[in-house]
């Protein structure tokens, strides 16, 4: 009887050791972010700063601190030029978003819709109390937080726009401390974009993001290739395992925005995606194995 207990304690033993093997293995091989350098460490962009409190798009101050806490520390931040050429964090101008982003109290009804100025940015707290952000208030970020990237989403895109907000971009930040600025990863939109940016300054790293192209997978993959990409992005609908295996190929990550479940993340991992933006998902999120998540674990 003692013997027959015995033989059973060891194979409950044995079951488990095999159990928490499977676990780390699965983990292990879903995880290739030691191998990767700069930005992409860390597998999860928040987007527009990371969501706080149910909100989603206010790129605000409270909105970093509450995602950096939360372990991400690659930031994407919506880039617009205000009334008075300042470079502002703001998704997009009109009255619906700035309802969205509960700002009526801070403004005249008239100025809902309009281009504001920067003060007028300023004043107007997002949900009446969450602090909007300048381009000088990110680089104090960036200065604070030297672990922190950041990924930029200029909404303007017409080549004088881009001019002007990436010469801020890059001047401000030569002021303060050019190291930031291996820190910062421009999305592109579009080839002639790469261009341009490239004459103004020639970032270590630069991201492609697809939702505003029309081009074949053929197309992204050649110029990913000539231009010595370092991620594509991509919105859930264009993902598809023949580019993103072509592209793991070609050693260049794709990320897929944005995504806020774990069982849709998941998906796309076993599709080869790499990372991820999201809203309310933390960057431990992005390591889980399938079979971890699977157990809630």
């Amino acid at each position: 009887m003692k013997r027959k207990w015995l033989y059973f304690t060891l194979l409950i033993i044995i079951l488990v050791a095999i159990f928490i093997s499977l676990i780390f293995f699965f983990n292990k091989s879903n995880s290739s972010s030691e191998q990767q350098e700069g930005f992409k460490t860390h597998r999860m962009i928040a987007h527009a700063m990371g969501g706080i409190g149910g909100q989603t798009y206010t790129n605000s101050y409270e909105a970093f601190i509450a995602n950096y806490e939360k372990g991400l520390r690659v930031f994407e931040a919506d880039f617009l030029l205000s009334a008075d050429d300042d470079l502002i964090a703001r998704h997009e101008w009109g009255e619906s978003f700035t309802k969205m982003m509960g700002q009526e109290d801070g403004l005249k009804p008239e100025r809902y819709g309009a281009i504001f100025s920067t003060q007028e940015f300023k004043d107007a707290k997002i949900m009446g109390r969450y602090e909007p952000m300048t381009w000088d208030d990110v680089l104090d970020l960036m200065v604070d937080y030297p672990d922190m990237y950041l990924v930029t989403d200029t909404k303007q895109i017409k080549p004088e726009e881009i001019e002007q907000i990436f010469s801020k971009i890059v001047d401000g930040a030569t002021q303060r401390d050019p190291e930031i600025l291996t820190r910062i990863v421009p999305q592109i939109y579009n080839h002639p974009m790469w261009d341009q940016i490239e004459a103004i300054y020639p970032f270590e790293s630069v991201i492609f993001t697809l939702y505003q192209t029309h081009e074949s997978d053929d197309e992204v993959l050649q110029f990913a290739k000539e231009k010595g990409l370092a991620a594509i992005t991509m919105s859930e609908a264009r993902a598809n395992k023949n580019l993103v295996s072509k592209l793991n190929k070609l050693g260049i990550p794709s990320y897929v925005h944005t995504i806020n479940d774990v069982e849709k993340m998941q998906k796309f991992k076993n599709m080869g995606v790499y990372g991820f933006y999201t809203d309310f998902l933390a960057e431990a999120d992005a390591d889980r194995s399938w079979l971890r998540n699977y157990l809630g674990l």
